[in-house]
């Protein structure tokens, strides 16, 4: 938690933003697992309310009334009862206080702290509900529907929330270099235990306990599997394999930041001379990324100057053929790939992606492409500005069910060559990510310490666990 003037700057430039109405930020609630008692631990607040309001207890909603210039904290005090079982809570006044609000109410008076915009014509603002009892609450408070709310959310509350969310401040940064580094803790961990027989949920859970143990929990579920090849695999009983590749895509949550990177790596600590043909394309065009990632620059930009060098490189295997500016124009770079070169980072590990991408990775100047397969999951393409925090994530994957539904096609068959892509359907994938601060002439990477990546210095590591 900040200061109490952060949060104070942080609603009074909201509110210099979207200058007029009541703006409506809901907190969550405890998420029952499977009865009401057995909630999802640990609770998370929305990270906009925590942006503005600052508390992390469940049951909250801020309100900020322009016109009036009146900010509320509405909630229910607990009570014995909840004490006997939770512990201590504050009271709401207690926790309005401590980020400079001045009125709070019941959460019952919800409706009646905002009846003056319901009744009149006072714009109510409000983000995209993303929880089924937030969407509830607001269909009791609004009268829109569940399946209305998403259209009817305030674009103008919106782009003012991603505009101050999006350029990160010196104590933002402090807060996300300390989650890269124990995010270095989380890696080297599973560098030091990965080894032929160990199972990938064994591995993955040692993970997961330092995020738990040195921060907040996982900002993500840890995707962690010998099938790299698989842009969300889940970590399973599965014992790794000698000879294999396995890919670990994991981040902590630490003072409500969070930290993103990925690892590939050989399972019995040395790469095949195949495996590194690859890999050396992914890391080339990984550390690519800080020669040309800088203030002015779109990230989309960034992203196909990603493509074209790895189309070129895999032209040099005999995997590509033709003319690359076609191929890549073409889409051809996908099938090997198929996501964005990375996503902004913050709160969220793909900070505000609950608000739109539309609104977070792109803007009025740069749109996506939703058409062309590969382009259309691309969530970052906007100019880069000093302060933004991004990923820097290339990869290369041979996903068998992609190469026969092409081959079958035609698809890109000129900047294609399918009968060597066939000897690769085995071989999985690649990806190498780390977290991307813009800085005021370039870029850098969050964290004091970097992640064994590059191949000579990971083999190195693996071989030298104590």
């Amino acid at each position: 938690m900040f200061t109490k003037d952060t949060y104070i700057r942080r609603r009074a430039e909201l509110k210099k933003q979207v200058q007029e109405g009541i703006i409506v930020l809901f907190g969550n609630n405890e998420a029952p697992a499977n009865y009401p008692a057995n909630s999802y631990a640990p609770f998370r607040q929305d990270s906009t309310f925590l942006y503005y309001f600052g508390q992390h207890r469940d049951g909250l909603v801020g309100v900020i009334d322009i016109d009036n210039d009146e900010e509320w904290l509405l909630g229910d005090d607990i009570d014995v009862e909840d004490i006997v079982w939770m512990g201590f809570t504050p009271s709401v006044s207690d926790l309005a206080a401590e980020v400079g609000v001045t009125k709070t109410a019941p959460l019952s008076q919800l409706r009646s702290v905002c009846c003056d915009s319901v009744a009149t014509s006072r714009a109510l603002h409000f983000l995209p509900p993303y929880r089924h009892d937030t969407m509830i609450q607001l269909m009791d408070l609004t009268g829109i529907h569940p399946s209305k709310q998403k259209e009817a959310a305030s674009v103008k509350l919106i782009k003012a929330v991603v505009k101050q969310r999006a350029t990160k401040t010196a104590e933002e940064l402090a807060i996300i270099d300390a989650a890269c580094d124990v995010g270095y803790v989380m890696h080297t961990t599973a560098q030091m235990l990965i080894k032929p027989g160990v199972t990938e949920r064994f591995v993955a859970g040692q993970v997961d306990g330092i995020a738990r143990s040195l921060a907040q929990g996982n900002s993500f579920a840890t995707i962690f599997s010998q099938h790299g090849e698989i842009m969300h695999g889940c970590p399973s009983d599965a014992p790794l394999e000698d000879g294999r590749l396995v890919l670990c895509d994991a981040g902590c949550e630490l003072d409500d930041y969070c930290s993103d990177h990925t690892r590939t790596m050989p399972v019995n600590g040395h790469f095949t001379q195949r495996q590194l043909d690859i890999y050396r394309i992914v890391e080339e065009c990984h550390d690519y990324v800080l020669e040309v990632a800088k203030p002015g620059v779109k990230y989309m930009d960034v992203h196909f100057a990603v493509c074209r060098l790895m189309a070129e490189r895999l032209k040099e295997l005999g995997l590509m053929k033709g003319d690359l500016d076609d191929a890549v124009r073409a889409g051809a770079h996908a099938m090997f790939l198929p996501h964005g070169l990375g996503h902004m980072m913050g709160m969220d590990v793909h900070d505000m992606e609950g608000l739109g991408q539309i609104y977070v990775g792109f803007d009025d100047e740069t749109r996506p492409n939703l058409e062309q397969f590969g382009t259309n999951c691309l969530r970052m393409g906007r100019r880069l500005e000093p302060g933004f925090v991004l990923t820097d994530e290339p990869g290369i994957y041979f996903i068998p069910a992609l190469i026969d539904e092409w081959r079958a096609s035609g698809h890109c068959k000129d900047y294609l060559d399918f009968d060597r892509l066939e000897t690769y359907k085995d071989f999985g994938g690649i990806r190498i990510e780390d977290d991307l601060l813009i800085t005021q002439d370039g870029c850098r990477f969050m964290g004091s310490k970097r992640i064994p990546y590059h191949p000579e210095e990971l083999e190195e590591f693996m071989n030298n666990k104590k």
